[in-house]
């Protein structure tokens, strides 16, 4: 991930799980992470938030052996408490990711999807919901 997404890295983003299904990333609010107001900086949560998203359709699109071009578009947030301590952050929807890359060959243009993210504390407090539009592009061969 450093050499990937090296403000993601240093900042503390880490990918914890990934499966078909899901993946989850954590970030804990330390120094390099807060903003001024003793909480996690939201910059910090849209990386993590993305990088569930953007790692579950990277594992579905990997696995479908196709080439598929994705794109992030939007971002769509909800914030109901402060982010302080360790956050977690969770998509689930690798069943619409999957269904969503299955679709390629029936489509002619560009498409867009939503997938949505939840991130918690460790005592499973909702802290804030993301909605992530990305978009997929040059359906069939990128050569």
């Amino acid at each position: 991930m450093f050499l990937k997404l090296p403000a993601a890295w240093l900042t503390g983003v880490r990918l914890t799980s990934i499966n078909d299904d899901i993946c989850e990333v954590k970030v804990r609010h330390r120094w390099i992470s807060q903003n001024p107001y003793r909480s996690m900086y939201w910059a910090v949560q849209g990386m993590a938030a993305e990088l569930t998203t953007g790692m579950l359709l990277t594992k579905c699109i990997e696995d479908s052996e196709t080439n598929i071009s994705m794109l992030l578009v939007g971002n769509k947030s909800n914030f109901y408490k402060k982010a302080v301590g360790k956050i977690k952050f969770i998509c689930d929807e690798g069943k619409n990711a999957k269904e969503l890359i299955n679709l390629k060959d029936n489509i002619d243009s560009n498409m867009e999807k939503n997938l949505n993210q939840v991130s918690k504390n460790l005592e499973n407090i909702t802290k804030n919901s993301r909605e992530i539009f990305s978009a997929f592009d040059h359906w069939g061969d990128l050569g």
